[in-house]
């Protein structure tokens, strides 16, 4: 079945509600749907866009990271991730913030989707990656506000950690799947099935 052709709704108005550049902006719009009605105080937020990457060793081993979330009030599981600067791409960015935050580089990069955070608010977009060739060349120089602890973990621990709700951060999450489907298909070309 195909996909049917849904019309944009019509911004009338946009007004800037909260502004804490370069994190984030709130907008209260305006919106007139495709049947006529007018929402007056849809809000959206505007917020950076940014990287996460599944990063593995020669050892089959992922790069994560251990720390506190304030917005989740707990600790958590994490890929590495990171904004995305003004004049930035996405994978230079993402490569960036992997050597600054846990002290590893990798060989070979792999772009494996990109999604938007909140689907009706926006909320930034989240480029997600997969890096093969992780080593460590030096300490990490993080600037992030909580104490973080980098790791190795088996692919098959960083999957129990995700079902088991120990991993707590949606762009974690998706770029784990987006990984096992890249994973999949690497395994399924080598085999020749697809």
């Amino acid at each position: 079945m195909g996909r049917s052709s849904h019309p944009k709704w019509n911004v009338r108005t946009r007004s800037s509600e909260l502004q804490r550049l370069p994190w984030l902006e709130v907008f209260r719009e305006a919106v007139e749907l495709p049947d006529g009605r007018v929402i007056d105080d849809f809000f959206t937020v505007d917020m950076q866009d940014f990287g996460v990457v599944a990063a593995f060793t020669d050892q089959h081993e992922v790069v994560v990271e251990h720390l506190y979330r304030h917005g989740s009030k707990g600790m958590t599981w994490s890929l590495p991730a990171g904004y995305i600067h003004d004049g930035e791409s996405p994978l230079d960015a993402t490569r960036r913030e992997f050597r600054e935050e846990t002290g590893y580089e990798a060989e070979e990069w792999v772009a494996v989707g990109r999604f938007i955070v909140d689907g009706n608010r926006g909320c930034g977009w989240c480029h997600c990656f997969v890096a093969r060739g992780a080593r460590k060349v030096r300490e990490p120089k993080s600037e992030d506000l909580a104490e973080v602890e980098v790791s190795l973990l088996p692919w098959d621990r960083l999957l129990e950690l995700l079902f088991t709700g120990e991993i707590i951060e949606l762009a974690s999450a998706a770029t784990i799947g987006l990984a096992a489907v890249e994973l999949g298909s690497r395994i399924n070309d080598r085999e020749g099935t697809h």
